[in-house]
Order: structure tokens, then C-alpha cells, then sequence
């Protein structure tokens, strides 16, 4: 268990903050290399399949309504216990990576949901079928977020946005294909052959575990500091292969000078979430993760099923016009991540995210009327949405020290949860209260319109800034 040894004058102490020190500023002489590309896309494969793991539900709703006669209830429980698990193994996560390394707890993650997925496909009736869904959220909801944590710790500040949010780009990117491959896979297959696919990745956490380090930062905060020396060093051996140079020394022009360190004591674990700078990080970041989220979910759980129930499409035709959305949603990613290092991660969430609440508003506004309305104006704020979404998943890393790190990752990835779950239910009662769907839509671009404004005057800035400077 780690201590607070800021005030500690011993050796030992000296030599930890030391070794922090040294391990920060080594971090951002490291030039982009191979290296990093191929961490990145080891977890990033993982963290794909979690999300494609993730949307398969709302694809295979329509048909798991019609085999098991699902009332709106029972669609609305099958929608939400996976969230349920995922803010549940958000929080656990959390406090598990901070205390015994973000590469073991990736590593479980990943290797419990694939696992689960292909227990999915025997189920017979719902009750299995949800308990199992609420295991497959536990892991789902506690890799995410441990994993944007480490991405960010091996990463130096300058252009780190771009890194990080192409990794991220992963996410939404398993959220896209996850869309192509049910509209086609469960017409033609059912929904088992789409959740036996997605068991298939459980075989990566065997590559997770031989082939990404631990976290260097994580390390040398738990006393660990050869350790953590050993695999600095590792790390800066084979970045030095892979670009053909030497490294430039530390304190040259060409590296970010090493960050002064913390001589106060600060609380960690939770506590230390809501104590000094960290409180009114944690209520910001916790309040636009809710937002963001209760719209993206609360679109995209439902709209298979509003194409088919309000506008008479064929599940075919709602698939289709559902991936269009999500489509749209991953260009909108992919913007962010070539601009959050210009504009700032505190604008482009502001500006993603109001405008997501314009556009659904002026769908609500025109009333709705056909299916191609829908489409077009849902895919123009899923642009919005799920850009803003993504660039939390950069920018809540940054809040928080490597002390605490994964644990403030994890309770952002517990609020966006509970967004996820409220989004889904409250558009299902809305929906279901017969008004049509334009309320939904004044519901959702209302809910977005919070979110930008909480972002835009109260959000902090951290582009392009070392994370112990941000962060001690």
C-alpha cells in the first residue's frame, strides 16, 4: 500500500521523489516511435472489442423482444443491467489498478468478457441472460477506463491529445463496425452468432500480459522504484530502436523540463477526489460524463427500435439507418482528436456538445415527421456527442495524480454510467407516454445544453501540459 512521503526527509524518500521526478521528465523526452504505436494497438484491439462487446445489445434488442416476448420493461432491463455492471466495475476497477497495476487489471478485464460473451450465446430465457450481461459489464466498465489511464501515463504532454485520442478513436470505431456487423450478421445469423463473435477477443489477454509493460509512473508511486527503473529503461531502449537515434539527454531545449513535485500532503483514494483542486474537477468532469452520455446512450438504444416501432422500417432498414448515426459519430471522434491539442480540450467539449444540443432541438422543433429527418439530424449530433465523449476519455486522465489516477478514470466511467442508464429509461418512458418522439429529442438536446455549458465556464484547461504539473 502506498504512503504520502512528501514531508518524509529520509532516503528512501528522497530517492522516491526522486525517481518520480526522473521517471516524468524521461517520459516526455520520449519522441513517438514504434514503440508507443504498438502498446497503443495492443490495447487499443482490446479496448475495440469492448465496446463492440458493448453496443451488441441494442442490435440484438429487436430480436431478443420478439424471441422471448419482451414487454417495454423488460427491453428497458435488458438495455440497462449491463450498464448497471459497468458502473459497479468502473468503481471496483478503479481502486484495483491503482493499487495492483493498470496492466492486470486490463488484462483480467478483457479475459472475463470475452469469456462471458460466449456464455450469452446459450442463453434460453431472459434471466440468465441478464445475469450474465450484468458479469460482462463489470469487465466491460473496468477495463475502459484503467486502460485510458495507462495510455495517458506513458504518453508525453506535448501533441499527448492527438496520441491518446487516436487511441480512443478505437472505441467508437468498435462501436461503428459493432453496428456494420450486427445489421448485416443478426438478420442473416441471429443475435448469438454476433455475441459469439465478440468471445473471440478474450484471446488477446494473453498478449496484453506479455507484451505491454506496467506503467513506469504507477510503479514509482507504489515504492516499487527499481522496478520502476528497470522498465523506464526497457521502455527507452526499444523507443531508441525503433527510431535508429540516441534519446535526447534530459534538460536539453529539445525536452520538457521535469516537473516541480508536490511538497504538500494531499489524501488519495477517494477522499482525495474530493479534496482541495480535485473536488471541483471531479463535480465538472462528473456532471459533463453524465450528460455526454445519457445522450449518446439515450439515442442510441433506441433509435433500431423507434425506426421500426414509430416509422414501420424493417430491421434491416433500421440497423442501417442506426450505423449512419454511429458512422457520423466516429468522424465527429476523429475531428477531435486532429484539433483537441489546437483548440483545448475545455472548448472542443463546449462546442461539440452545444452544438449536439442545437441540432437536436431543431429536430424536435420540425417535429420528426419521417425517418429520413431522424437520420439526418440524429447523424448531424452524433458528430457532436460522441466527440465531445471521446475527448473525456483525454482529458479525465489529466485531473487526477498517478496516486489516484485510474480511481478518478473510474468514477467518471461510474457517472458516464449512470447516464447510460438513466438515458436509456427516461427515453423509453418518454417514448412510451405515446407524444411521439419530438419530446425526446427536446429531452436529449436539453440534457446536451447542460453539459456544454458546465464544460465551457467551468472546465479547466490541460493541453499540452506535463501531467505533474497538472496534477501533483
Amino acid at each position: 500500500m502506498s504512503t504520502d512521503i512528501s514531508q518524509d526527509a529520509s532516503p528512501e524518500a528522497a530517492r522516491a521523489r526522486a525517481t518520480r521526478a526522473s521517471i516524468a521528465a524521461r517520459f516526455e523526452r520520449l519522441p513517438l516511435s514504434r514503440w508507443h504505436v504498438t502498446v497503443r494497438l495492443i490495447v487499443g484491439v482490446v479496448t475495440f472489442f469492448e465496446a463492440f462487446d458493448q453496443l451488441l445489445i441494442a442490435y440484438a434488442l429487436p430480436e431478443l423482444r420478439r424471441e422471448w416476448h419482451l414487454t417495454t420493461g423488460d427491453a428497458t432491463a435488458v438495455l440497462t443491467v449491463g450498464s448497471v455492471g459497468m458502473l459497479i466495475g468502473a468503481l471496483l476497477s478503479g481502486r484495483l489498478a491503482d493499487r495492483f497495476g493498470r496492466v492486470r487489471v486490463i488484462t483480467y478485464c478483457v479475459a472475463a468478457s470475452g469469456a462471458v460473451s460466449l456464455a450469452l450465446t446459450a442463453c434460453t430465457s431472459p434471466t440468465p441472460f441478464l445475469a450474465l450481461r450484468f458479469v460482462q459489464g463489470l469487465a466491460i466498465g473496468g477495463e475502459v477506463p484503467v486502460a485510458a489511464a495507462f495510455i495517458s501515463e506513458i504518453t508525453r504532454s506535448f501533441k499527448r491529445g492527438r496520441f491518446v485520442l487516436l487511441y480512443e478513436l478505437v472505441f467508437p470505431a468498435g462501436l461503428t463496425i459493432g453496428a456494420l456487423a450486427a445489421a448485416w450478421v443478426v438478420p442473416a445469423a441471429g443475435w448469438r452468432a454476433m455475441f459469439a463473435i465478440a468471445a473471440v477477443p478474450g484471446l488477446l489477454a494473453f498478449l496484453v500480459q506479455r507484451k505491454v509493460p506496467e506503467s513506469p509512473r504507477w510503479l514509482a508511486d507504489r515504492g516499487r522504484l527499481t522496478e520502476a527503473e528497470t522498465v523506464m529503461a526497457g521502455i527507452e531502449a526499444k523507443v531508441s530502436a525503433a527510431t535508429g537515434e540516441p534519446l535526447p539527454p534530459l534538460g536539453t531545449p529539445e525536452t520538457v523540463p521535469a516537473p516541480s513535485m508536490s511538497t504538500n500532503p494531499v489524501p488519495s483514494g477517494m477522499r482525495g477526489l474530493f479534496t482541495g483542486r480535485y473536488r471541483r474537477r471531479t463535480i465538472v468532469v462528473g456532471a459533463i460524463w453524465f450528460t455526454g452520455y445519457f445522450v449518446n446512450y439515450g439515442i442510441t438504444s433506441w433509435l433500431p427500435s423507434i425506426y421500426e416501432d414509430e416509422y414501420g422500417l424493417t430491421l434491416s432498414d433500421a440497423l442501417l439507418y442506426s450505423t449512419v448515426t454511429s458512422v457520423a459519430g466516429l468522424l465527429g471522434c476523429l475531428v477531435v482528436a486532429l484539433t483537441v491539442d489546437v483548440l483545448g480540450r475545455r472548448k472542443i467539449i463546449a462546442i461539440f456538445l452545444g452544438g449536439a444540443a442545437a441540432l437536436l432541438l431543431t429536430l424536435a422543433a420540425l417535429g420528426a415527421h419521417t425517418p429520413a429527418q431522424v437520420l439526418i439530424w440524429t447523424s448531424l449530433s452524433a458528430v457532436g456527442f460522441f466527440g465531445a465523449n471521446i475527448c473525456l476519455y483525454l482529458y479525465t486522465p489529466e485531473l487526477y495524480p498517478t496516486r489516484m489516477r485510474a480511481l478518478g478514470c473510474s468514477v467518471g466511467g461510474a457517472v458516464n454510467r449512470l447516464g447510460v442508464i438513466l438515458g436509456p429509461i427516461l427515453v423509453g418512458t418518454v417514448y412510451a407516454a405515446g407524444d411521439g418522439v419530438a419530446p425526446v429529442f427536446v429531452m436529449l438536446g436539453a440534457v446536451a445544453l447542460v453539459g456544454a455549458v458546465v464544460a465551457g465556464a467551468f472546465a479547466e484547461e490541460t493541453a499540452n501540459r506535463p501531467l505533474e504539473e497538472i496534477s501533483p
